[in-house]
């Protein structure tokens, strides 16, 4: 059975998304983003280890949060990631919010099974890499101008990019 190396969890946040959420920090980051807020998650081995079925029991008791991966990277455990998020989709009503510091076009030319199993089961992609020269906190859910909140679903159907709206 395919563990997840989880950095922490944090339940009931509203920083990672919008309501309440249980976010997933995922260990593992190849970016290294001057000024990332977490450099400890670029690590690949830090953190614990957790089954899919753990992290659903995290989820789901906790009746009125969503979920949100962030890290890290979690595209760099999307097998792992794809099957939790597939569990999360066919077992509750939670929206799933992931951070990445991937570029939309770039996993899309890539064409990695995994991660594109991953993008059908999530809502909303936070994409590219934080540019601490483009930082900016007054912008929603995310640290500098560059980055995106990309609708999946729409933008798979579409295929073009199609942002997300509160």
């Amino acid at each position: 059975m395919k563990k997840l190396r989880v950095l922490d969890i944090v339940e009931c946040t509203t920083v990672d998304g919008p309501g309440f959420r249980t976010s997933i920090y995922m260990a593992g980051c190849r970016h290294r983003c001057l000024g990332c807020h977490n450099p400890e998650s670029w690590n690949e081995l830090a953190g614990e280890e957790y089954t899919v079925e753990e992290l659903m029991l995290v989820i789901q008791s906790d009746p009125i949060s969503h979920v949100t991966l962030s890290g890290g990277d979690p595209l760099l455990q999307a097998e792992t990631c794809a099957e939790l998020c597939r569990r999360i989709k066919s077992e509750t009503d939670k929206s799933v919010w992931c951070y990445t510091g991937y570029v939309w076009e770039d996993i899309i030319a890539q064409a990695n099974p995994h991660v594109m199993s991953l993008l059908h089961h999530i809502d909303v992609l936070v994409d590219g890499p934080f540019v601490l020269a483009q930082r900016d906190v007054e912008l929603l859910f995310r640290g500098s101008s560059n980055q995106r909140l990309i609708d999946v679903q729409k933008t798979l159907v579409s295929g073009r990019v199609e942002e997300w709206h509160r």
